[in-house]
Protein backbone atom coordinates (compact mmCIF):
# COMPACT_ATOMS: atom_id res chain seq x y z
CA UNK A 1 0.00 0.00 0.00
CA UNK A 2 1.22 3.04 -0.41
CA UNK A 3 2.41 5.01 2.56
CA UNK A 4 0.96 8.23 1.62
CA UNK A 5 -2.67 6.38 1.50
CA UNK A 6 -1.41 5.83 5.29
CA UNK A 7 0.01 9.08 6.32
CA UNK A 8 -3.12 11.51 4.90
CA UNK A 9 -3.06 13.62 1.55
CA UNK A 10 0.31 14.77 0.15
CA UNK A 11 -0.52 17.88 -1.65
CA UNK A 12 2.09 18.16 -4.71
CA UNK A 13 2.43 21.26 -6.86
CA UNK A 14 5.37 19.83 -9.15
CA UNK A 15 6.10 16.38 -10.59
CA UNK A 16 10.12 15.18 -11.44
CA UNK A 17 10.56 12.44 -13.93
CA UNK A 18 13.59 10.41 -14.45
CA UNK A 19 13.82 8.83 -17.82
CA UNK A 20 16.39 5.39 -18.43
CA UNK A 21 13.84 2.62 -17.10
CA UNK A 22 11.23 5.24 -15.68
CA UNK A 23 10.04 6.25 -18.65
CA UNK A 24 11.54 5.18 -21.60
CA UNK A 25 13.43 1.07 -21.75
CA UNK A 26 16.64 2.35 -22.86
CA UNK A 27 17.96 0.03 -20.20
CA UNK A 28 16.24 -2.73 -21.80
CA UNK A 29 17.26 -1.95 -24.70
CA UNK A 30 21.22 -1.78 -24.24
CA UNK A 31 21.72 -4.85 -21.53
CA UNK A 32 23.56 -6.68 -24.02
CA UNK A 33 26.12 -3.78 -25.04
CA UNK A 34 28.54 -3.90 -22.33
CA UNK A 35 28.55 -7.66 -22.42
CA UNK A 36 29.56 -7.49 -26.14
CA UNK A 37 32.16 -4.84 -25.58
CA UNK A 38 33.69 -7.20 -22.58
CA UNK A 39 34.18 -9.90 -24.94
CA UNK A 40 36.94 -8.33 -27.20
CA UNK A 41 38.45 -8.35 -24.08
CA UNK A 42 37.83 -11.86 -23.00
CA UNK A 43 35.50 -10.59 -19.94
CA UNK A 44 32.29 -11.99 -18.78
CA UNK A 45 29.48 -9.31 -17.43
CA UNK A 46 29.03 -9.57 -13.93
CA UNK A 47 25.57 -8.65 -13.70
CA UNK A 48 25.43 -8.42 -10.06
CA UNK A 49 27.66 -5.70 -10.04
CA UNK A 50 25.93 -3.85 -12.70
CA UNK A 51 22.83 -3.98 -11.44
CA UNK A 52 24.30 -1.98 -8.43
CA UNK A 53 25.31 0.34 -11.23
CA UNK A 54 21.92 1.09 -12.17
CA UNK A 55 21.17 5.25 -12.70
CA UNK A 56 25.07 6.45 -11.88
CA UNK A 57 26.19 8.97 -14.44
CA UNK A 58 27.95 7.61 -17.05
CA UNK A 59 31.35 9.07 -16.11
CA UNK A 60 31.49 7.02 -12.58
CA UNK A 61 30.34 3.80 -14.23
CA UNK A 62 33.24 3.92 -16.94
CA UNK A 63 35.72 4.53 -14.18
CA UNK A 64 34.63 1.90 -11.98
CA UNK A 65 33.96 -0.80 -14.98
CA UNK A 66 37.78 -0.04 -16.08
CA UNK A 67 38.54 -0.78 -13.18
CA UNK A 68 36.57 -4.01 -12.28
CA UNK A 69 36.97 -5.78 -15.46
CA UNK A 70 40.94 -5.20 -15.39
CA UNK A 71 40.72 -3.83 -18.89
CA UNK A 72 43.50 -2.78 -20.46
CA UNK A 73 42.13 0.74 -21.59
CA UNK A 74 41.32 4.12 -19.76
CA UNK A 75 37.82 5.17 -19.25
CA UNK A 76 37.84 7.68 -21.64
CA UNK A 77 39.05 5.22 -24.14
CA UNK A 78 36.43 2.57 -22.57
CA UNK A 79 33.81 5.86 -23.30
CA UNK A 80 34.95 6.14 -26.91
CA UNK A 81 34.69 2.67 -27.87
CA UNK A 82 31.24 1.84 -25.91
CA UNK A 83 28.61 4.91 -26.70
CA UNK A 84 28.70 4.78 -29.93
CA UNK A 85 27.35 1.18 -29.69
CA UNK A 86 24.67 2.95 -26.47
CA UNK A 87 23.75 5.58 -29.19
CA UNK A 88 22.38 3.38 -31.96
CA UNK A 89 20.48 1.14 -29.27
CA UNK A 90 18.86 4.30 -27.64
CA UNK A 91 17.15 4.48 -30.92
CA UNK A 92 14.98 1.83 -30.39
CA UNK A 93 13.50 2.72 -27.24
CA UNK A 94 10.02 2.40 -26.49
CA UNK A 95 7.63 3.98 -23.61
CA UNK A 96 7.23 1.97 -20.67
CA UNK A 97 4.19 1.12 -19.61
CA UNK A 98 1.89 4.40 -18.54
CA UNK A 99 4.98 6.85 -19.48
CA UNK A 100 3.27 8.25 -22.45
CA UNK A 101 -0.37 8.29 -20.47
CA UNK A 102 1.37 10.35 -17.52
CA UNK A 103 3.20 13.03 -19.66
CA UNK A 104 -0.34 13.84 -21.73
CA UNK A 105 -2.34 13.60 -17.67
CA UNK A 106 0.14 16.29 -16.05
CA UNK A 107 0.22 18.67 -19.42
CA UNK A 108 -3.51 18.57 -19.59
CA UNK A 109 -3.95 19.61 -16.47
CA UNK A 110 -1.31 22.36 -16.30
CA UNK A 111 0.80 20.60 -13.33
CA UNK A 112 4.44 21.39 -13.99
CA UNK A 113 7.07 18.91 -14.72
CA UNK A 114 10.71 18.00 -15.68
CA UNK A 115 12.78 15.69 -16.63
CA UNK A 116 15.71 14.96 -14.65
CA UNK A 117 18.17 12.34 -15.71
CA UNK A 118 21.56 11.32 -14.76
CA UNK A 119 22.77 11.41 -18.50
CA UNK A 120 24.15 14.13 -19.84
CA UNK A 121 22.31 16.54 -21.61
CA UNK A 122 23.00 15.66 -25.30
CA UNK A 123 22.30 12.12 -24.84
CA UNK A 124 18.79 13.14 -23.00
CA UNK A 125 18.25 14.61 -26.75
CA UNK A 126 19.03 11.88 -28.44
CA UNK A 127 17.25 9.10 -26.83
CA UNK A 128 13.73 11.39 -26.86
CA UNK A 129 14.21 12.36 -29.90
CA UNK A 130 11.90 9.72 -31.19
CA UNK A 131 9.37 10.23 -28.58
CA UNK A 132 6.88 12.54 -30.27
CA UNK A 133 5.63 15.84 -28.33
CA UNK A 134 7.67 14.95 -25.46
CA UNK A 135 10.07 17.72 -25.33
CA UNK A 136 7.35 20.42 -25.37
CA UNK A 137 5.92 18.92 -22.69
CA UNK A 138 8.66 19.26 -19.89
CA UNK A 139 9.19 22.52 -17.98
CA UNK A 140 13.18 21.58 -17.67
CA UNK A 141 15.16 19.06 -19.01
CA UNK A 142 17.89 18.72 -16.72
CA UNK A 143 21.12 16.32 -17.53
CA UNK A 144 23.94 15.42 -14.85
CA UNK A 145 26.66 17.97 -16.87
CA UNK A 146 24.10 20.53 -16.05
CA UNK A 147 24.80 20.61 -12.61
CA UNK A 148 27.55 20.15 -9.91
CA UNK A 149 27.07 16.47 -9.18
CA UNK A 150 24.69 13.87 -10.79
CA UNK A 151 22.65 11.37 -8.62
CA UNK A 152 22.65 10.00 -5.65
CA UNK A 153 23.51 13.83 -5.07
CA UNK A 154 20.01 15.97 -4.49
CA UNK A 155 21.38 18.55 -7.12
CA UNK A 156 19.80 17.66 -10.17
CA UNK A 157 16.46 17.50 -8.64
CA UNK A 158 16.92 20.80 -6.38
CA UNK A 159 17.40 22.65 -9.86
CA UNK A 160 14.56 21.29 -11.57
CA UNK A 161 12.22 22.39 -8.21
CA UNK A 162 14.08 25.99 -8.78
CA UNK A 163 13.47 25.79 -12.61
CA UNK A 164 9.81 25.26 -12.09
CA UNK A 165 9.47 27.89 -8.76
CA UNK A 166 8.87 25.14 -6.64
CA UNK A 167 9.52 24.43 -3.40
CA UNK A 168 11.37 21.14 -2.71
CA UNK A 169 8.93 20.24 -0.41
CA UNK A 170 6.28 20.38 -3.32
CA UNK A 171 8.06 17.97 -5.65
CA UNK A 172 7.19 14.24 -6.31
CA UNK A 173 10.01 12.32 -7.86
CA UNK A 174 9.15 9.32 -9.97
CA UNK A 175 12.13 6.82 -10.07
CA UNK A 176 13.41 3.34 -11.28
CA UNK A 177 16.76 3.04 -9.14
CA UNK A 178 17.82 3.37 -5.85
CA UNK A 179 20.43 6.09 -6.71
CA UNK A 180 17.68 8.17 -7.69
CA UNK A 181 15.71 7.65 -5.09
CA UNK A 182 18.16 8.21 -2.68
CA UNK A 183 18.64 11.48 -4.60
CA UNK A 184 15.13 12.22 -4.51
CA UNK A 185 14.64 11.87 -0.45
CA UNK A 186 18.20 13.79 -0.03
CA UNK A 187 16.39 16.65 -1.72
CA UNK A 188 13.19 16.77 1.12
CA UNK A 189 11.14 15.47 -1.64
CA UNK A 190 7.80 12.71 -1.76
CA UNK A 191 9.74 9.88 -4.49
CA UNK A 192 7.74 7.21 -6.01
CA UNK A 193 9.76 4.31 -6.74
CA UNK A 194 8.97 2.12 -9.91
CA UNK A 195 12.02 -0.31 -10.10
CA UNK A 196 13.47 -1.45 -13.16
CA UNK A 197 14.52 -4.46 -11.90
CA UNK A 198 11.69 -6.04 -10.00
CA UNK A 199 14.15 -8.86 -8.24
CA UNK A 200 15.66 -5.74 -6.26
CA UNK A 201 12.30 -4.24 -5.29
CA UNK A 202 12.67 -5.25 -1.76
CA UNK A 203 15.75 -2.67 -1.57
CA UNK A 204 13.16 0.57 -2.15
CA UNK A 205 11.81 0.69 1.31
CA UNK A 206 13.21 4.59 1.89
CA UNK A 207 10.63 5.63 -1.05
CA UNK A 208 7.70 7.21 0.09
CA UNK A 209 5.92 4.44 -2.54
CA UNK A 210 6.73 1.62 -4.47
CA UNK A 211 4.59 0.25 -7.52
CA UNK A 212 5.40 -2.39 -10.09
CA UNK A 213 4.23 -0.44 -13.03
CA UNK A 214 3.38 3.34 -13.96
CA UNK A 215 -0.46 1.97 -14.58
CA UNK A 216 -0.72 1.60 -11.06
CA UNK A 217 0.24 5.28 -10.48
CA UNK A 218 -2.96 7.18 -9.01
CA UNK A 219 -2.34 10.71 -8.76
CA UNK A 220 -5.06 11.22 -6.77
CA UNK A 221 -3.08 10.30 -3.46
CA UNK A 222 -1.03 13.25 -3.98
CA UNK A 223 -3.27 15.82 -4.52
CA UNK A 224 -2.83 15.76 -8.55
CA UNK A 225 -5.54 15.25 -10.94
CA UNK A 226 -6.94 11.95 -11.20
CA UNK A 227 -6.97 9.87 -14.49
CA UNK A 228 -9.99 10.33 -15.98
CA UNK A 229 -9.32 7.30 -18.89
CA UNK A 230 -10.73 4.42 -17.44
CA UNK A 231 -13.42 3.19 -19.70
CA UNK A 232 -15.75 1.45 -17.12
CA UNK A 233 -13.29 -0.89 -15.30
CA UNK A 234 -10.71 -1.08 -18.07
CA UNK A 235 -8.14 1.16 -19.40
CA UNK A 236 -7.46 1.11 -22.66
CA UNK A 237 -3.47 1.09 -23.01
CA UNK A 238 -0.98 1.29 -25.96
CA UNK A 239 -0.45 -2.00 -27.58
CA UNK A 240 1.84 -4.98 -25.61
CA UNK A 241 3.05 -7.70 -28.38
CA UNK A 242 4.13 -10.63 -26.58
CA UNK A 243 5.11 -14.56 -27.61
CA UNK A 244 5.68 -17.63 -25.91
CA UNK A 245 4.97 -21.61 -25.81
CA UNK A 246 2.00 -22.07 -23.93
CA UNK A 247 2.11 -24.97 -21.38
CA UNK A 248 -0.17 -26.43 -18.69
CA UNK A 249 -1.81 -22.52 -18.56
CA UNK A 250 1.38 -20.68 -18.81
CA UNK A 251 3.02 -19.01 -21.48
CA UNK A 252 6.88 -19.61 -21.69
CA UNK A 253 8.84 -15.83 -23.50
CA UNK A 254 10.79 -16.66 -25.92
CA UNK A 255 14.39 -14.94 -25.55
CA UNK A 256 14.02 -12.76 -29.07
CA UNK A 257 15.57 -9.53 -28.89
CA UNK A 258 15.57 -6.81 -26.87
CA UNK A 259 12.35 -4.71 -28.58
CA UNK A 260 10.33 -7.55 -28.44
CA UNK A 261 11.19 -8.81 -24.89
CA UNK A 262 8.97 -7.24 -22.03
CA UNK A 263 10.43 -4.79 -19.65
CA UNK A 264 10.19 -5.66 -15.68
CA UNK A 265 7.69 -3.03 -14.99
CA UNK A 266 5.13 -5.10 -16.90
CA UNK A 267 3.15 -6.57 -14.57
CA UNK A 268 -0.78 -6.92 -13.83
CA UNK A 269 -3.59 -7.91 -15.17
CA UNK A 270 -4.07 -7.96 -19.08
CA UNK A 271 -6.58 -8.21 -21.52
CA UNK A 272 -6.64 -8.77 -25.64
CA UNK A 273 -6.70 -11.12 -28.25
CA UNK A 274 -4.72 -14.23 -28.57
CA UNK A 275 -3.75 -16.38 -31.28
CA UNK A 276 -1.86 -20.17 -31.16
CA UNK A 277 -0.35 -22.23 -34.03
CA UNK A 278 -4.35 -23.04 -34.68
CA UNK A 279 -4.74 -19.30 -36.29
CA UNK A 280 -7.58 -19.33 -34.02
CA UNK A 281 -7.98 -15.92 -32.56
CA UNK A 282 -9.47 -15.00 -29.00
CA UNK A 283 -9.85 -13.12 -26.15
CA UNK A 284 -7.33 -13.65 -23.56
CA UNK A 285 -7.08 -12.29 -19.68
CA UNK A 286 -3.65 -12.17 -19.53
CA UNK A 287 -1.48 -12.09 -15.13
CA UNK A 288 1.88 -10.93 -15.41
CA UNK A 289 3.75 -11.43 -12.15
CA UNK A 290 7.28 -11.59 -10.47
CA UNK A 291 7.61 -14.98 -8.13
CA UNK A 292 10.27 -14.18 -5.77
CA UNK A 293 12.60 -16.88 -3.49
CA UNK A 294 15.58 -16.28 -1.31
CA UNK A 295 17.86 -16.38 -3.98
CA UNK A 296 15.96 -16.16 -7.52
CA UNK A 297 13.33 -14.54 -9.05
CA UNK A 298 10.90 -15.30 -12.51
CA UNK A 299 8.36 -13.70 -13.93
CA UNK A 300 5.53 -15.87 -14.28
CA UNK A 301 2.62 -15.45 -17.46
CA UNK A 302 -0.41 -17.11 -16.97
CA UNK A 303 -3.08 -17.35 -20.06
CA UNK A 304 -6.77 -17.72 -20.03
CA UNK A 305 -8.96 -18.04 -23.10
CA UNK A 306 -12.49 -16.39 -22.77
CA UNK A 307 -13.93 -17.72 -25.74
CA UNK A 308 -12.37 -20.97 -26.13
CA UNK A 309 -10.88 -23.98 -24.22
CA UNK A 310 -6.77 -23.99 -23.56
CA UNK A 311 -7.33 -28.04 -22.15
CA UNK A 312 -6.32 -29.02 -26.06
CA UNK A 313 -3.23 -26.40 -26.07
CA UNK A 314 -0.22 -27.78 -25.16
CA UNK A 315 3.06 -27.06 -26.32
CA UNK A 316 1.76 -24.37 -28.89
CA UNK A 317 3.03 -21.13 -29.98
CA UNK A 318 0.85 -18.23 -28.57
CA UNK A 319 1.26 -14.80 -29.66
CA UNK A 320 -1.03 -12.08 -27.31
CA UNK A 321 -1.43 -8.51 -28.25
CA UNK A 322 -2.53 -6.72 -24.91
CA UNK A 323 -4.83 -3.73 -25.38
CA UNK A 324 -6.25 -3.39 -21.44
CA UNK A 325 -5.39 -3.33 -18.24
CA UNK A 326 -7.51 -4.04 -15.31
CA UNK A 327 -5.51 -4.08 -11.95
CA UNK A 328 -2.16 -4.60 -10.59
CA UNK A 329 -1.01 -7.60 -8.51
CA UNK A 330 1.34 -6.88 -6.14
CA UNK A 331 1.29 -4.66 -2.63
CA UNK A 332 4.11 -2.72 -1.76
CA UNK A 333 6.07 -5.01 0.58
CA UNK A 334 6.11 -7.07 -2.57
CA UNK A 335 3.53 -9.85 -1.99
CA UNK A 336 1.19 -10.90 -4.69
CA UNK A 337 -2.66 -11.12 -4.02
CA UNK A 338 -5.64 -11.88 -5.71
CA UNK A 339 -3.22 -13.18 -8.34
CA UNK A 340 -6.35 -15.81 -9.30
CA UNK A 341 -7.97 -14.31 -12.57
CA UNK A 342 -11.73 -14.07 -11.46
CA UNK A 343 -14.73 -14.55 -12.90
CA UNK A 344 -15.18 -10.61 -12.96
CA UNK A 345 -11.85 -10.48 -14.54
CA UNK A 346 -13.05 -12.29 -17.26
CA UNK A 347 -16.38 -10.33 -17.47
CA UNK A 348 -14.80 -7.07 -17.57
CA UNK A 349 -12.36 -8.43 -20.48
CA UNK A 350 -14.77 -9.49 -22.77
CA UNK A 351 -17.42 -6.89 -22.46
CA UNK A 352 -14.39 -4.45 -23.25
CA UNK A 353 -12.92 -6.15 -26.17
CA UNK A 354 -16.35 -5.60 -27.85
CA UNK A 355 -15.86 -1.90 -27.08
CA UNK A 356 -14.18 0.48 -30.42
CA UNK A 357 -11.37 1.86 -27.34
CA UNK A 358 -9.99 -1.79 -27.24
CA UNK A 359 -10.04 -2.72 -31.08
CA UNK A 360 -6.55 -2.02 -31.51
CA UNK A 361 -6.03 -5.63 -33.33
CA UNK A 362 -7.86 -3.92 -36.23
CA UNK A 363 -4.89 -1.88 -37.03
CA UNK A 364 -2.53 -4.48 -36.44
CA UNK A 365 -1.10 -6.27 -39.84
CA UNK A 366 -0.73 -9.96 -38.10
CA UNK A 367 -4.15 -9.42 -36.77
CA UNK A 368 -5.83 -8.01 -39.02
CA UNK A 369 -4.42 -10.82 -41.97
CA UNK A 370 -5.32 -13.63 -39.80
CA UNK A 371 -8.87 -12.02 -39.11
CA UNK A 372 -9.35 -11.92 -43.30
CA UNK A 373 -7.83 -15.31 -44.44
CA UNK A 374 -10.24 -16.76 -41.60
CA UNK A 375 -13.24 -14.52 -42.16
CA UNK A 376 -13.47 -13.65 -38.75
CA UNK A 377 -14.96 -10.76 -37.56
CA UNK A 378 -13.68 -10.36 -33.84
Amino acid sequence: MDTSQQNGLTRISAVILDLDGTLLNTEQVTKNVLKELLVRYGKVVDMEKENKRLGMIHRDSAIAIVKDYQLPITPDQYSQEIMPMYQEKWLQARALPGANRLIKHLHKHGVPFSLASNSVRKNIELKISHQQGWKECFSAILGSDQVKSGKPSPDIFLEAANKMGVDAAGCLVIEDSLVGVKAGKAAGMKVVAVPSIQRESDQYSIADSVLHSLLEFRPEIWGLPPFDDWVDNALPIEPIYLKGLYKNGALHEFSGNETSSLADQVSGLYFGWGKVDSNMISKVVISIKWEHSCCTSKRKIEAYLIDGSTEDICNQQMQLLLVGYIRGLCSKENTCKNVEITEEDKLIASASLDLPAFAHHTRIPFFAEVAYEDDCSL
